[in-house]
Order: C-alpha cells, then sequence, then structure tokens
C-alpha cells in the first residue's frame, strides 16, 4: 500500500520560534514559504513541514505516508478524503487506532 514515510507535518502557532528551535536541535532550513511555513531536514531522515496556524486552533503532527494510489483500505477511520492540494498530490487525513492523524500523499 505504502512507498513510506515521505515527510513530517507539524503545525505551530509560531512558525520563527519552532524553526529556530529544529535548527539548534540539528535541522537545516531547507526553504521558507511566504506564509509562515517551510521545511527543515537532518541528513539522510525524512524532513519536517512546519506550518504555523492561528492561536485559536489547536497544533496537531502528522506523519505523510506516498501512497501508489488511491486504492485505500475501506476500513480507514477517514478524516478527511482525498483533496487535491496546491503542491500537485492529492491528499487524505486518516486516524489510527490510538486517534493519530496519518496524512496519506497520492499522486495526480
Amino acid at each position: 500500500m505504502s512507498d513510506g514515510i515521505t515527510m513530517l507535518f507539524m503545525e505551530t502557532h509560531n512558525w520563527g520560534k519552532t524553526a529556530k528551535f529544529l535548527q539548534r536541535v540539528g535541522f537545516s532550513l531547507d526553504f521558507e514559504t511566504d506564509h509562515n511555513s517551510g521545511q527543515l531536514s537532518n541528513g539522510d531522515g525524512v524532513p519536517v513541514f512546519v506550518a504555523e496556524v492561528p492561536e485559536s486552533q489547536e497544533t496537531r503532527t502528522s506523519v505523510v505516508v506516498a501512497v501508489p494510489d488511491e486504492s485505500v483500505d475501506a476500513g480507514l477511520d477517514v478524516v478527511t478524503p482525498f483533496e487535491d492540494t496546491h503542491y500537485g498530490t492529492r491528499e487524505m487525513t486518516v486516524r489510527d487506532p490510538d486517534g493519530r492523524a496519518w496524512i496519506l500523499r497520492a499522486p495526480k
């Protein structure tokens, strides 16, 4: 079903502070967007994409898993069905048995 974990997606209330924290623990900034988000990496591990959300919104952290297509097990706990992204993929969010969110990323 999957090709592997492609990234960790993390929401924050302060992009700048979170980016600095990750850099202090060994991550390097790969790129920063113009809307308080960006990607950091540390060696050969999976990158971390950090996106700022409003203080009123609860933050979440999700594992992003590459899947070859949108054919997924019907028994999954679907939070959001596959939707187009602005960066050229389709993503679906599911929950595991412990309630953690996982993002499934399929090609368009």
